[in-house]
C-alpha cells in the first residue's frame, strides 16, 4: 500500500465526528449532544442515553468504570493524543489535555465536553501539520498516513482513523487492502548503535571539598534554574566528597552515611563531587534511587551541568533493568498480527506503539517519555508487556539487535560519566557481579532508607508456581498452541552449538526435564486438585498445609504458615522435586561450561555479535542454574530436615498469595533475616567509595547513638566498613510555621462510619489537596464508597488506588494537576507521592502503620530488638509520610492521625519543635480549615 502526499486537489480538512461528548465524575455525567444541548444527568440515565452509541471521551476505561457501561463505544481523545503527540506528557483528564495542548482549562465540570471538543480540533489540526516522508524531502520515518489507514482495519478498527486520514489530506478508503508490517515498519529508520573500545580503568584522584563546592556553585548558577546557595547545602556537598577519596586498603571502601533533611538540596550535593570525580578520573559514577520520581529529578538536575542536549546525551545515561525497555522484536510480532487480530485493540495498540517507538528517547516503558496511562487504554500485553520480561532475548540473532534500546543503553552507560540507575538494577548486578562484569567502583545510593527492602527483594528465593512456570517458559517457549511471543532456549542457543553433539545433548536434556515444571493452566489444575508433574504435586501439598493451618481463610488477604512440621506426604514430594530440579540443573551447568569453553577456544575467530550471544546465553544459564535452581534445591533440602538450624540466617515459610481474595500463586519462600549480609558481600569486592543518603536514614529516638546504629544496620554499613563517616544536616525549613500535627482522640478507628465522616470533614475543611493513607485496602474501599459522591458535589474529585482502574503513577499525576483533588492510597503509595505546592496540603492516616505481623517480620523482630524493631519501622513510615507535606520552602500542610492510640514514643518521627496536638474531630476540622485556607 502506498498513499501519496496531499496535493492541491486533496487538501487537509479538520472534521470532527458528529457524536455526543461525554465526561463523568463519581456522581454525574455531563453530555454535549450532537445537537449542541448540554445535559447533566445521573449515571443511570446517561448510561441509557449512550447505550451502544459512539461518544467522545477522555480515558475510555475510566469512563466505562465510573458510568458502569462496559459496552461504551468510545472515541478516546487520549488515544488520539498518543498518536499525534507520541512521547509527550499529558495528565489524562480534560484539564490535563487542555494544558498539554495550550488550551484554556475548563473552569467547572460542565465545561468538560467543550474542552474535549476543542482538544479534538487541536489534535487533528496538529496532525495536519505533520510532514510526511517523500523522496524529495529526505525524511526518514514511517508514514503517519499509512499507519492511520492501517489502524482503521477496513472500517472495523480505530474509530479516529477516517478523521486522522482526512486531516492528513486523504479520504479514508475502507476497501484499500491492509498491509500492517510495511505500513508500520519503523525499524529501518531507527538509529543503530556501534561498539566502542572498552574504557581504561579510572584514575584515583580525590575530590576536595573545595572542588565539590565550586561545582555546586556552578550548577546553581545556570540559566533559568538559578538558585541561592544555602549553607546547609554547601556543608553537605563538602562532606559528600569524602566518598570519592582513593581507597587505601583492599576490601575497605570509603563509606559516607549522610542524612539530609528535606530542602537541603542533597541531589545537587552529591552530584557535584560525583561529576568532578568522573571528569578528573575518566570514570563512571552510578547514582541509585528507589523511585522513578527521584530518577527523573536527578536526570533533570543534570541539565544544569549539561544544558546542551547532545553533551548531556554523551555524559549521562538513565539505566533500568532489561524488563523496562521496549523489545522491538516483540513489537514486530504485534504489528505482524495486527491485520488479522480478533480484537481491534491490537491494531490500535500497534499503531500507537510504533509512533511512540519512533519518537521515544530511550524506549523506557516504565517512565521517561512513555505515558503511564497507555497500558490502561490499550492493555498491558500490547504496551508494557512488549518488554523482555522473562529473559527471552535472542541478542544478535534478532534482526533489530543493532537498534535495540536495551543494548544501546547498556553500551552508552559504559562510556558515561554519570549513570542514574535504581536500587533493583544495582541489587541484581550485585547478585550476579563477576570479574568479567563488575559493579562500578563508585556508588551513591539516594533514598538509602530503602536499601534494606531492595536487598530483601533481590536476594530472596521463591519456589512458587509462577516462578517455576516462568522457568519452564524460558526453557521451552510457547507451548500447547497458546499464542505467545515467548522464545525458548532452543531458539536462542541451537545455532550456537551446531555440530557439538554433547552440547546438543545437554540442550535436549534441559528441554526434556523441564516438562516437570508447571505448564500453562497450572492455576486451574490447582483449583481442581488435579496436578500434573512433580512440581504441581508438591505445590498442591503446600496448598493443603497452608490452608489447613493458616488463620484468615475467609479474608481477602494472603495466607501463610510455617514449614514444619510437614504434613505426611510432603517430605517425599519435596525429595522427588529436588531430584527433578537437579536433573534440569546438571545439563544447564554442562551446557554453560561448553559455551564458555567455546568462547575461550575460538576467541580469535568469533565475531563480536556471536561472542555477545555466547556470553549472554551462558550468563543466563548460569544465573538460572546457580541462583534460581540452587536456591530452590537448598530450600527443599532444608524442608526435608526436621533439625533446621535457627542460626542459618534465613527464614522459610509456605504461602498462598491472594489478590482481592483470589489465589494467584502458591509456594515455598525463603528470605534472609538480614538481607544486607548478601548485599554487602556482593558489593564489597568491587566498591571503592559508597555514599548512602536520605532524609530519613536514622531512627528518631532521644538516643542519637542508637539512631546512627540503626542507620548502619539498615544500610549494611556494618558489613562494608568498620569506620564509616557519618553526618547529618538539618532541614532549613521552619516546620513550626509550615505544619500542624494532629491526633484525633474522639473517634473509633474500628467504626467505618466514624472513619468516613472524619475523612469527609477534614477533606472539605482543606478544600481538597488531601491525601488519605490506609493500612488496609478494605477500609480504603469502604470509606471511598461512603464519601466520594459528597466530595464530588463539593467540587473535590476523589481518586483512589484499588478503586479507579488507573495505575498509581497516573493517579498521582491527576491528583497533582488539580489543587482541589483528593487521593486515597494504601501505605505503600506514600513513596510515590512527590507533590510540592498547594496540591498536597493535608495528609490523613487512618491508623498507626504498625508492621504486618507475618512470619518474616516475626523472625526479624526477634533478631533486631523485638518491640524496638516494630517501633523503628513504624517511625520510619510516619517520618516518610510527614515528609511528603513539605517539599519546598513555600509549602505548608497539616498531618492528621485518626488513631488516638498513637504512642508518644513514636512522635519522635516528627520535628521536635512542632507540637503534637491531641484534639477532638471538630477542633481538628477547624484547625485544618484555618491553616489550609
Amino acid at each position: 500500500m502506498s498513499l501519496s502526499p496531499a496535493t492541491s486537489e486533496s487538501t487537509q480538512a479538520i472534521t470532527l465526528p458528529d457524536i455526543p461528548i461525554l465526561a463523568v465524575n463519581t456522581a454525574q455525567a455531563v453530555i454535549l449532544t450532537s445537537d449542541g444541548e448540554l445535559q447533566t444527568l445521573p449515571h443511570e440515565q446517561a448510561r441509557l442515553l449512550v447505550h451502544k452509541k459512539p461518544v467522545m471521551v477522555c480515558h475510555a476505561p475510566y469512563t466505562r468504570h465510573r458510568l458502569g457501561a462496559d459496552d461504551l463505544f468510545a472515541f478516546d481523545l487520549l488515544e488520539l493524543f498518543a498518536f499525534v503527540h507520541p512521547a509527550q506528557f499529558a495528565v489524562p483528564t480534560p484539564v490535563g489535555l487542555a494544558k498539554a495542548l495550550g488550551l484554556s482549562a475548563p473552569s467547572d465540570f460542565e465545561d468538560y465536553p467543550f474542552t474535549l471538543m476543542e482538544a479534538a480540533q487541536a489534535l487533528l489540526s496538529d496532525l495536519s501539520k505533520e510532514i510526511r516522508p517523500t523522496e524529495s524531502n529526505g525524511i526518514k520515518k514511517a508514514d503517519v498516513l499509512e499507519i492511520a489507514h492501517t489502524m482503521g482495519l477496513n472500517g472495523k478498527g480505530w474509530p479516529w482513523a477516517p478523521f486522522a486520514c482526512r486531516a492528513l489530506g486523504h479520504d479514508y478508503d475502507a476497501q484499500m487492502p491492509i498491509m500492517a508490517k510495511p505500513a508500520m515498519n519503523i525499524w529501518k529508520h531507527l538509529p543503530e548503535w556501534a561498539d566502542r573500545a572498552p574504557e581504561p580503568p579510572p584514575a584515583h584522584d580525590p575530590v576536595s571539598a573545595k572542588e565539590a563546592q565550586e561545582r555546586l556553585e556552578q550548577m546553581l548558577g545556570v540559566g533559568d534554574k538559578k538558585a541561592e546557595l544555602r549553607e546547609q547545602q554547601r556543608e553537605y556537598t563538602g562532606q559528600m566528597a569524602k566518598a570519592f577519596a582513593p581507597m587505601e586498603e583492599e576490601g575497605r571502601p570509603h563509606v559516607v552515611l549522610a542524612e539530609a533533611g528535606t530542602g537541603v538540596g542533597k541531589t545537587l550535593g552529591y552530584l557535584s563531587p560525583a561529576t568532578v570525580w568522573a571528569e578528573k578520573n575518566d570514570g563512571t559514577v552510578w547514582i541509585s534511587t528507589y523511585t522513578k520520581n527521584l530518577q527523573r529529578q536527578i536526570d533533570g538536575e543534570l541539565d544544569r551541568l549539561y544544558p546542551h542536549p547532545e553533551v548531556k546525551k554523551a555524559k549521562v545515561t538513565v539505566r533500568k533493568g532489561r524488563e523496562n525497555y521496549l523489545c522491538l522484536l516483540n513489537l514486530e510480532d504485534v504489528v505482524a498480527g495486527a491485520a488479522l487480530a480478533k480484537h481491534i485493540n491490537q491494531v490500535i495498540a500497534a499503531g500507537i506503539m510504533v509512533r511512540w517507538a519512533e519518537a521515544t528517547k530511550d524506549g523506557d516503558l516504565q517512565g521517561g517519555d512513555f505515558p503511564g496511562w497507555l497500558p490502561g487504554l490499550l492493555g498491558w500485553q500490547y504496551t508494557r508487556g512488549l518488554s523482555d520480561t522473562r529473559g527471552e532475548c535472542i541478542y544478535s540473532a534478532c534482526d533489530h539487535y543493532h537498534r535495540c534500546f536495551v543494548e544501546k543503553t547498556i553500551r552508552k552507560a559504559q562510556h558515561s560519566d554519570i549513570v542514574v540507575a535504581n536500587h533493583a538494577l544495582v541489587m541484581i548486578k550485585a547478585a550476579i557481579a563477576s570479574d568479567d562484569d563488575p559493579l562500578p567502583p563508585r556508588l551513591v545510593f539516594d533514598e538509602g532508607h530503602h536499601l534494606f527492602d531492595a536487598a530483601d527483594s533481590a536476594f530472596a528465593g521463591h519456589l512458587t508456581a509462577r516462578e517455576a512456570h516462568d522457568l519452564r517458559r524460558w526453557i521451552r517457549g510457547a507451548e500447547g498452541g497458546k499464542q505467545s511471543r515467548a522464545r525458548g532456549l532452543k531458539r536462542r542457543a541451537e545455532d550456537l552449538i551446531e555440530g557439538d553433539n554433547e552440547a546438543l545433548a545437554d540442550l535436549d536434556a534441559i528441554l526434556h526435564e523441564s516438562m516437570n515444571l508447571p505448564a500453562f493452566g497450572w492455576s486451574r489444575r490447582m483449583k481442581d486438585k488435579s496436578p500434573q508433574g512433580v512440581t504441581e504435586k508438591f505445590l498442591i501439598l503446600v496448598y493443603q498445609q497452608v490452608f489447613a493451618r493458616a488463620d484468615g481463610k475467609n479474608s481477602p488477604y494472603s495466607l501463610e504458615t510455617q514449614t514444619h512440621p510437614l504434613i505426611e506426604e510432603l517430605p517425599a514430594a519435596a525429595a522427588a522435586l529436588c531430584g527433578k530440579l537437579r536433573d534440569i540443573q546438571n545439563p544447564m551447568r554442562s551446557l554453560c561450561a561448553r559455551l564458555r569453553k567455546k568462547l575461550h577456544e575460538q576467541a580469535e575467530t568469533l565475531d563480536s555479535d556471536t561472542r555477545k550471544r555466547l556470553e549472554s546465553v551462558a550468563a543466563s544459564l548460569e544465573r538460572r542454574s546457580e541462583h534460581n535452581l540452587s536456591g530452590w534445591i537448598k530450600m527443599l533440602e532444608t524442608l526435608q530436615d526436621d533439625d533446621t538450624d535457627p542460626q542459618s540466617g534465613f527464614v522459610d515459610w509456605m504461602a498462598i498469595e491472594r489478590v482481592d481474595g483470589k489465589s494467584v500463586d502458591i509456594g515455598l519462600y525463603r528470605h534472609w533475616i538480614d538481607p544486607m549480609v548478601p548485599f554487602a558481600k556482593s558489593v564489597q569486592p568491587y566498591a571503592q567509595g559508597i555514599g548512602i543518603t536520605s532524609a530519613t536514614l536514622r531512627d528518631a529516638t532521644e538516643d542519637d547513638g542508637e539512631n546512627w546504629r540503626v542507620a548502619r544496620e539498615r544500610t549494611g554499613v556494618n558489613f562494608l566498613s568498620p569506620e564509616p563517616y557519618e553526618f547529618a544536616v538539618k532541614s532549613p525549613f521552619n516546620y513550626t510555621e509550615k505544619t500542624r500535627i494532629i491526633v484525633v482522640n474522639d473517634i473509633n478507628k474500628n467504626d467505618l462510619g466514624q472513619l468516613a465522616s472524619a475523612y469527609r470533614a477534614l477533606f472539605k475543611a482543606s478544600g481538597g489537596g488531601a491525601l488519605g493513607l490506609f493500612t488496609a485496602i478494605q477500609r480504603l474501599k469502604g470509606v471511598y464508597d461512603r464519601i466520594s459522591h459528597d466530595l464530588e458535589h463539593e467540587g473535590l474529585p476523589l481518586y483512589a488506588q484499588h478503586v479507579d482502574d488507573i495505575d498509581t503513577g497516573t493517579l498521582v499525576d491527576m491528583f497533582r494537576e488539580d489543587t482541589h483533588a483528593c487521593l486515597f492510597g494504601t501505605d505503600a503509595v506514600r513513596d510515590g507521592v512527590d507533590v510540592p505546592g498547594d496540591s498536597l496540603r493535608l495528609l490523613v492516616y487512618d491508623r498507626v502503620p504498625w508492621p504486618r505481623p507475618d512470619i518474616l517480620h516475626k523472625a526479624r523482630r526477634e533478631a533486631f530488638g523485638k518491640r524496638r524493631y516494630d517501633e523503628l519501622i513504624t517511625r520510619l513510615k510516619l517520618r516518610q509520610a510527614y515528609g511528603r507535606l513539605i517539599r519546598s520552602a513555600s509549602d505548608k500542610g497539616v498531618f492528621v492521625m485518626l488513631d488516638s492510640g498513637l504512642p508518644t514514643r513514636l512522635c519522635g518521627a516528627f520535628p521536635e519543635e512542632v507540637p503534637v496536638e491531641r484534639v477532638g474531630l471538630a477542633e481538628a476540622v477547624e484547625i485544618t480549615k484555618e491553616f489550609c485556607n
